[in-house]
């Protein structure tokens, strides 16, 4: 791919998933498992960087993607007609959808659409969506990143089977450098929208973050996921969420002699699944906020 310019766009030989924070935490409302993973793959496809390993701001990436049922399929280990079915449902649904996001220390909730324009195509079996302006900066690396982002591969996510257990794999995303993070129960139900649902304490333990925690471990074992809670007087009032906190490796590009991090995470676990991903190698990330290596780069 080519800008405007003519400088030449890279992007990274595996997808990578980039969400700012703020999006990181958002309520996604009623998107099923697959309406999330389709919506995560077309994230992947956002943005790139430039010649000089630098991040295209929201301004330079285009806003119309094309995911085909192929490419899901591949990804997500799913049968391919079944993948056609998925794509024409998620296509519905991000056309109807909005992201509730809390803007940190402001007092305001923001309800941001996911696109402003989503088909499928039937007859080729592909979907083809255009992000809006206003969600373009929580998923493009921006210049000032007030709250920081996420960054991960997007085969880390592939496996699970709930998306209880993917949003909470995302959340731990945040602090991997430091091994455990926290949050109150208000919070969790708004990141999981359990909104007016579970009302029960027990029920929204069981089956979000008692399960999701389960099943990561299942899939990566060496991360030792717990959860310890929080108590009020007798009232659970929050959650911490402890884990093994990632390996980072330095290294300098001898081109532009930068210095960027390399995350080295856990292994998918070996156990044969229905939706495991064969032959899963160590997952690296290059550090966010610094250029990526060149010789990590395909040029589209």
């Amino acid at each position: 791919m080519k800008k405007s310019n003519n400088e030449l766009v890279f992007t990274s030989k595996t997808p990578k998933v980039y969400k700012n924070r703020e999006l990181n935490n958002a309520s996604f409302g009623n998107f099923t498992l697959y309406d999330y993973q389709v919506f995560l793959h077309l994230l992947s496809k956002v943005g790139g960087v430039d010649e000089y390993g630098k991040y295209l701001q929201p301004e330079e990436v285009a806003r119309e993607y094309t995911l085909t049922a192929k490419e899901f399929s591949e990804i997500f280990n799913t049968d391919l007609s079944n993948s056609y079915k998925l794509l024409c449902s998620a296509c519905e649904k991000l056309q109807q959808s909005t992201v509730l996001l809390n803007q940190g220390a402001l007092p305001e909730i923001w309800k941001i659409n996911v696109c402003s324009m989503a088909k499928y195509n039937e007859g080729e079996g592909y979907i083809n969506v255009k992000f809006t302006d206003d969600i373009m900066p929580y998923i493009t690396q921006v210049k000032q990143v007030t709250h920081g982002f996420v960054l991960y591969n997007l085969k880390e996510i592939t496996s699970f089977g709930s998306i209880y257990a993917t949003r909470l794999y995302e959340l731990l995303q945040e602090y991997k450098q430091t091994g455990w993070f926290q949050r109150s129960i208000e919070q969790l139900r708004n990141t999981f929208a359990i909104e007016g649902k579970l009302k029960d304490y027990k029920d929204f333990k069981k089956t979000t973050f008692a399960h999701a925690c389960s099943e990561i471990n299942n899939h990566y074992p060496e991360m030792h996921l717990k959860f310890e809670e929080i108590k009020e007087g007798r009232k659970i009032s929050a959650v911490k969420f402890s884990f093994r906190k990632t390996e980072v490796q330095q290294v300098i590009d001898p081109k532009t002699g930068k210095v960027s991090n390399i995350y080295t995470k856990p292994q998918v676990a070996t156990k044969s699944k229905k939706k495991s991903v064969k032959g899963a190698l160590p997952l690296f990330e290059l550090l966010q906020n610094l250029p990526m290596l060149s010789e990590t780069l395909d040029k589209k």
